[in-house]
């Protein structure tokens, strides 16, 4: 910290930033969703149907559009001073509350849930606030931006204290506010658009940790079984699932969907990728959980259906969101590799669908070589692939 106050600057353009990483500061407010993506694993763990998924989805959405507030923030405005280390310390307690009520989140603790969301979202529309107050030149975005998330937090304070189901259409109406706030402000977005190098690094961060729970899943899965030759294959398929989802999307995000919507003017680009991360992210982590699951169950009893449509359901997810990211260009652009993430989930809904009767072992075994294949189809098309190409 070079001064101990500071006042927000615009931070986005690559003339006067530079190539921009992830702030220690970032780094360590990460930690806090770490454990939020825990506590949502272990809700789904222990509830592994159709309507525990759902439940999980929704408690989900909150914690991730929590980071994406803040991360938006200070990809525009992050200014190292005590005031805004302060906020985000601030911030950091109330995604631990959040994290802390994610339990239970859809009964008992749910007006502890929308009391911590609320929390967090007023102190962003705070630092909006005191950002707009020293940025003359952003002074339009973040009075649009302060008044959508306050009014949306207002609904999720006002939740707390009544009773479902109509708590939970509050809830509703807040996330819609939330997420239609900055689509609705692309005439404020359009000169102030996120630093092209800062943002990209940020959402690879928060992949990171989706995928780190699904490591965290294989290794508690072998944990709590006798250890065999079974269970360790089953354990490298899980890993293996893993790393091919790690596979398939860093090494296709060469094009960043933030240069090109400054390149060509097209905030839906950026908007696309944004907003598709969250099926993405959704897909991986229920993936971790899918992949425990397996592990726990009998090597010789067949996969019972929640489990194996658990598996699938949640690998086909992280497949259909690769492909709309191909396809809308906002990583890699590419037709064939569109077409072959589509073909990929279909095939794992497939497995799903059939693998009625089939033993854990053979559920993961084939979505495993469903998620290589994707690799290597990859590998092989990379030899003569130029990224910026549309090869057909």
């Amino acid at each position: 910290m070079k001064t101990w106050l500071q006042p927000p600057r615009l931070r986005i353009g690559e003339d006067s930033e530079g190539e921009r990483h992830a702030t220690w500061l970032e780094l360590f407010y990460d930690l806090v969703f770490v454990v939020a993506v825990r506590q949502l694993a272990h809700n789904l763990n222990d509830d592994v149907s159709f309507s525990g998924f759902c439940g999980f989805v929704v408690l989900f959405i909150p914690v991730w559009w929590s980071w994406i507030g803040t991360t938006l923030y200070a990809n525009r405005f992050d200014t190292d001073d005590m005031v805004h280390r302060i906020i985000t310390a601030m911030q950091v307690l109330a995604i631990a509350a959040l994290a802390v009520n994610i339990h239970h989140g859809l009964a008992e603790n749910a007006p502890g849930f929308a009391l911590a969301y609320a929390a967090g979202r007023a102190l962003l529309v705070l630092e909006y606030i005191r950002a707009g107050r020293h940025v003359t030149a952003a002074r339009s975005l973040t009075n649009y931006y302060a008044r959508g998330f306050a009014f949306a937090a207002l609904l999720w304070l006002v939740s707390a204290f009544i009773t479902p189901p109509l708590r939970f259409i509050l809830w509703a109406l807040g996330l819609i506010i939330d997420f239609a706030t900055p689509l609705t402000a692309r005439k404020f977005v359009a000169g102030l658009l996120p630093h092209a190098s800062h943002l990209p690094e940020r959402f690879g961060l928060f992949t990171i940790i989706v995928l780190g729970e699904a490591i965290i899943a294989v290794v508690d899965g072998v944990a709590e079984q006798e250890w065999d030759i079974g269970s360790a294959i089953a354990a490298a398929f899980g890993l293996s699932i893993a790393f091919s989802l790690w596979w398939l999307y860093f090494d296709n995000i060469g094009v960043s969907a933030v240069q090109r919507a400054r390149n060509e003017g097209r905030i839906a680009v950026l908007n696309a990728w944004l907003y598709t991360h969250l099926p993405l992210v959704i897909g991986i982590a229920a993936t971790g959980v899918g992949v425990e699951q397996v592990l726990l169950t009998e090597a010789n009893v067949a996969l019972p259906t929640p489990q194996r449509w658990l598996l699938c359901g949640a690998v086909a997810l992280c497949l259909l969101a690769l492909g709309i990211l191909h396809h809308t260009g906002t990583i890699i652009y590419c037709k064939i590799r569109t077409k072959y993430r589509l073909f990929a989930a279909a095939i794992v809904l497939l497995i799903g669908l059939v693998g009625v009767g089939w033993l854990p072992i053979v559920v993961i075994g084939l979505v495993a070589i469903v998620c290589g294949t994707q690799v290597m189809q990859d590998m092989m098309q990379s030899r003569p692939f130029t990224r910026l190409s549309d090869p057909e």
